[in-house]
């Protein structure tokens, strides 16, 4: 008896040990209901799996629908032939929506694959990973325990693939490269934000210009009187309570605008304005849904914001249907700080608006004549839109520089550059700097006597860990990167947009939005004086930073050069429109309008020891030469050139 005993838990060890390493024959099958338009993330696993070597299989449109209501007749008949036809060995669930729903969708799953035997041992599934929100990611964890790993979407490449079964000498080893800059960042910061050194910080003292404060206050002031004596970068965050009832958000969110205000800690406020607030402001919305964000329905109300705040700079959303209508609200009623533009984003394409992408971007094009006539700065909110949908180095870059030269030809003086780190979630710490100075550096070529750039960096919104103590880490060492996009230019960020470390978790009160300045400020402080004491101009090989830098310039301005050659009036609504609609900016993750645009989506990419690269069907990469030829054949195709 104590034999069989002795000898089932031996079997039971070695089925654990097999179940916890990938074979060679292994094959992970990737899933997202449908609804859920979140693919990026899973693109991403993908290319790490194959890396490693391993295949892996993402399910189509047909079996995603299925998965989304696994216990429907004939749903599930459809993901056990799936598993079956493909011999996944390896499943792996994400969503990222709702919490709740999240963790009852992937209940019903596990159910079915429990009831129909198709777990190990009788079946030959042998792992199941659920990947979501962290109050889905810890219901599942109750619910199954150690039958499911659970990834709550703060891991690293390197963490997700040993979580998955692929122990770090078997990973990539570019990986380790990759990862070694953002890791020495980390070892050198966590112990500070441990001991909360950062507590000490106090509010940078910004007045003594003419106009501080007051309606005459302007960004080009506070940023000039900031360098003139040599203070830290002005800061800048989103606010903004979420509250059912309309009246009650507003008079939250004027509390929070004074103790902001009185704190001192943040210079710029940008209002998180509603979807309703953006698309239909002033107009009747009995029956429409918030979804989220301050809900600023009357002129007098954004005068109310401006007063609550002082003496904080102001600025809000951009609208998504009357653009320049809400800009000359903006400035009467808030002296907006500067405004912000995405061009070929905030509508149809992204769901985010109402107007088809055509009309956007001649909306768009009209109010920056009207931010010139203001003579206020313009933000372009671009880059990072084409990153969340796929994007290649390039393109995230190439898209800015169209903006800033756009902003010059349209007349206006100051462009606020925002540049999100982190974007995607898996490129490495060498890339992002890499695609950052890339786009500074092409960017302050434009600089000029009637054209100044303030570089505002920003931590990617994906990058932040639940985990509150592991993220005031995190927000240390994207703070403390920002030092190194151009570390020999002692004035540069001018602006830092502070996201705040609550970011994965909840909304960010006041108290905590300070706290993530006083982070910031803290980091930034420390790795200076790090970097001075030990004579290093970075922790990173800056020829590694450069070398990889110029290679994105070069494909940035090939393209340019076919754009502005190629395209008739590339720097016009219809330019902009044809420059995305030939794939000249590839977002093969692109969702809304795809049957519309298919030069724009027909590209594909891959990453690649930490970059994103246009590749293709092979996987191998698509030179930029290729590359125009093929757009030079759409555009053929549809005679656009």
């Amino acid at each position: 008896m104590f034999l069989l005993t002795f000898l089932d838990w031996l079997e039971q060890i070695g089925l654990w040990y097999m179940n916890q390493h990938i074979r060679q024959n292994d094959v992970f099958g990737l899933v997202r209901p449908g609804i859920d338009i979140h693919t990026l993330g899973i693109s991403y696993l993908q290319q790490l799996l194959e890396d490693c070597g391993v295949k892996v299989v993402i399910a189509d449109e047909l079996i995603c629908a299925a998965a989304n209501h696994p216990d429907r007749a004939g749903a599930f008949e459809k993901l056990r032939a799936w598993f079956r036809d493909h011999r996944v060995t390896h499943l792996g669930f994400s969503y990222r929506l709702d919490a709740k729903a999240g963790a009852e969708i992937f209940g019903r799953l596990y159910y079915q694959l429990e009831k129909s035997q198709l777990l190990f041992p009788k079946g030959s599934i042998r792992n199941v990973y659920f990947a979501g929100l962290p109050a889905a990611c810890e219901r599942v964890a109750r619910s199954f325990g150690s039958r499911v790993q659970v990834f709550r979407g703060d891991e690293d490449a390197s963490e997700t693939l040993k979580k998955l079964g692929v122990p770090r000498e078997d990973q990539p080893d570019y990986l380790q490269c990759e990862l070694e800059f953002e890791s020495k960042l980390f070892d050198l910061l966590s112990p500070e934000v441990e001991r909360q050194k950062y507590e000490e910080e106090k509010p940078v003292d910004r007045s003594g210009y003419p106009g501080y404060g007051t309606r005459k206050d302007l960004l080009t002031r506070r940023v000039e009187h900031s360098l003139r004596l040599n203070l830290q970068p002005l800061t800048r965050a989103h606010a903004g309570p979420y509250q059912a009832n309309r009246k009650a958000a507003i008079e939250e969110f004027v509390l929070w605008l004074q103790e902001l205000g009185r704190e001192r800690f943040l210079d710029i406020v940008s209002i998180g304005s509603s979807q309703l607030t953006q698309e239909k402001f002033g107009e009747d919305w009995t029956g429409l849904p918030n979804g989220g964000g301050v809900p600023i329905h009357s002129e007098e109300e954004f005068e109310r914001c401006w007063e609550a705040a002082r003496p904080l700079l102001v600025r809000t959303y951009a609208g998504t249907s009357k653009m320049p209508e809400l800009a000359e609200i903006y400035e009467r009623c808030l002296s907006n700080a500067w405004h912000t533009f995405s061009l070929w984003w905030f509508c149809e394409i992204d769901g985010r608006g109402p107007l088809d992408l055509l009309s956007n971007l001649k909306m768009h094009f009209e109010t920056l004549d009207l931010v010139a006539r203001f003579g206020k700065a313009y933000e372009p909110n671009i880059p990072h839109h084409f990153g969340f949908r796929g994007a290649d180095d390039a393109t995230f870059v190439l898209s800015g520089l169209l903006a800033a030269r756009l902003a010059k030809k349209k007349g206006l003086s100051h462009l606020v550059l925002q540049c999100m780190l982190n974007t995607p979630k898996f490129s490495s710490g060498l890339q992002d700097l890499a695609k950052a100075s890339a786009l500074i550096r092409l960017v302050r070529k434009l600089e000029g006597p009637s054209f100044k750039v303030y570089l505002q960096p920003r931590a990617g919104l994906d990058y932040f860990s639940p985990d509150l103590q592991r993220a005031k880490k995190q927000l240390a060492v994207a703070s403390a990167m920002m030092d190194d996009i151009e570390p020999e230019n002692r004035s540069s960020p001018e602006i830092i947009h502070v996201v705040s470390f609550t970011e994965a978790s909840h909304l960010a009160r006041p108290s905590e939005i300070n706290e993530s300045i006083r982070i910031t400020q803290y980091a930034l402080r420390f790795y200076r004086d790090f970097k001075r004491k030990e004579g290093l101009l970075s922790l990173v090989d800056m020829d590694e930073v450069r070398d990889r830098s110029l290679e994105i310039e070069a494909e940035v301005l090939a393209r340019l050069s076919f754009i502005e050659s190629e395209i008739s009036e590339p720097y016009s609504p219809e330019g902009f429109h044809q420059i995305f609609s030939l794939g000249l900016l590839p977002v093969p993750q692109l969702w809304g309008s795809r049957s519309k645009y298919p030069g724009a989506t027909r590209f594909s990419t891959r990453l690649i020891q930490g970059s994103v690269r246009l590749v293709k069907p092979d996987g191998s990469r698509l030179e930029t030469q290729e590359h125009l030829e093929q757009v030079r054949k759409i555009a053929s195709h549809s005679k656009t050139l």
